[in-house]
């Protein structure tokens, strides 16, 4: 007996389009395990007080960012009343009307290329979005931007 799932059986035209994007799980979990254990050798390992406190300050920083991030996924959603942008205080919800341009910036950096996602939005606000961001590639989430047609609409071209 064959067990297939519908969204595959009719190929890619009946895929299931992602509509949020957040930082992996793993990568979070890795960022507070990491801090817990500065915190633990700041207390116990590290002998000279300058050490013990940089140590310190790096533990408690590390867990900060780790829950921060915890508490803002996800990062980007595509839900039923505009294109929502969740940062670590607020949440901010934009119309079609709010956004200027979404595009893809490309940069080099130590040796390899590394891709933003930019939000322009039409008061001047820019937000942006990176893999650690969105928890995949860029590019994956213009496109789905795109399909919902908040990018790419108009044939606008870029300022």
């Amino acid at each position: 007996m064959w067990i297939t799932a519908s969204a595959v059986v009719g190929g890619a035209k009946n895929r299931v389009q992602q509509t949020q994007w957040e930082p992996r799980v793993i990568g979070i979990a890795g960022c507070g395990v990491a801090g817990v254990f500065m915190a633990i050798a700041s207390v116990t390992v590290v002998t000279d007080l300058p050490g013990r406190v940089l140590a310190g300050i790096a533990g408690a920083g590390l867990l900060l960012f780790a829950g921060a991030t915890w508490r803002a996924r996800p990062k980007l959603a595509i839900t039923p009343g505009g294109l929502a942008i969740r940062g670590w205080f607020r949440t901010q919800v934009l119309q079609h009307s709010d956004i200027k341009i979404i595009r893809i910036t490309e940069f080099r950096r130590l040796g390899r290329k590394v891709r933003f996602l930019e939000v322009e939005t039409a008061d001047e606000g820019l937000v942006l979005f990176s893999r650690w961001d969105l928890g995949t590639e860029p590019l994956d989430v213009l496109d789905a931007l795109t399909a919902a047609g908040y990018a790419g609409r108009n044939g606008a071209e870029p300022a």
